[in-house]
């Protein structure tokens, strides 16, 4: 759809609703809000600190983590590369848990406690279009966030505990370029599953003009599904849960990748996902914006 509007000089612009809202444009009013600043804050202080304690405080291996154990907390200490899986295991089942939720949760709730929803549409930018941008924004914040952990991780690791290449605490060590795809499994993996918190976050954010609201709303069902999934009572009915799956990565140290559980763990993530986002703008398209 195309329309003329007349300016005060007398000439027509022509509106082309692919100009409103890009996601570039979506991109830099995110990156300037005071919330991204502090995430990005948080994950490159987060190694920085561990490392500190770990070097300076008073039970000198930061009470087991680095203590020569074989599992990923007792083998932190052995390298760059240890440093960082285990950065990614602390922080995988809640900081960047809360940050997904953040950026997707936060997006479109924010614009309506603002007020500022109806002044974007009636710009006008097409619903669906305002929030493909927030959504494509979102998510690449928070591959950015965590691609930020994991670099300064590796070169606070590789300062702190040396070069040496990835240990498995069930297959042993690995070589360079192993421990290269290894990662690269790990992380991309981490990243899917992260979507079931983010489509949880982005429906409860077209739900609600509060921003906590659906940020912690999200967080809280995460929570609540961890609870759940260590319940052995329940069998087999906790592979129904989001969280069931967060932990197969750890399939990706073995001798031979194994990946039934990750491929089952990703097909679930990406479905649930796909289904939250189509409800978000079906509930988004018939809103009432101006309530």
């Amino acid at each position: 759809m195309t329309t003329n509007v007349s300016t005060s000089q007398g000439n027509e612009v022509r509106y082309n609703p692919r100009r409103t809202l890009t996601v570039p444009t979506e991109f830099i009013r995110q990156v300037r809000r005071k919330r991204t600043f502090i995430a990005f804050l948080l994950v490159i202080a987060l190694p920085i600190v561990v490392v500190a304690a770990v070097k300076f405080g008073p039970s000198g291996n930061g009470g087991g983590f680095g203590d020569g154990d074989l599992d990923l907390v007792g083998l932190a200490t052995t390298g760059a590369w240890n440093f960082t899986l285990t950065m990614m295991f602390f922080s995988s089942g809640f900081l960047l848990t809360i940050l997904i939720a953040m950026f997707l949760g936060d997006t479109v709730a924010s614009e309506a406690s603002w007020s500022t929803m109806r002044y974007l549409l009636a710009a006008p930018v097409q619903r669906r279009r305002l929030l493909r941008a927030k959504l494509i924004v979102g998510l690449l914040l928070t591959v950015l966030v965590t691609l930020t952990l994991v670099l300064v991780s590796f070169i606070v690791g590789w300062i702190a505990f040396g070069s040496q290449p990835l240990t498995s605490p069930i297959s042993g060590t690995f070589t360079l370029g192993e421990s290269a795809s290894r990662m690269a499994v790990i992380i991309g993996y981490i990243l899917i599953t992260l979507l079931v918190t983010g489509g949880i976050a982005f429906l409860l954010s077209v739900s609600t003009d509060v921003p906590l609201g659906a940020v912690g709303g999200a967080v809280v069902i995460v929570i609540v599904a961890n609870i759940l999934d260590a319940i052995e009572a329940l069998g087999d009915l906790r592979r129904l849960l989001p969280t069931d799956y967060g932990g197969s990565w750890i399939d990706a140290l073995g001798t031979v990748i194994v990946w039934e559980d990750m491929a089952i763990g990703v097909a679930y993530s990406v479905v649930v996902f796909a289904i939250l986002v189509a409800v978000a703008i079906v509930r988004f398209d018939r809103k009432n914006i101006l309530s």
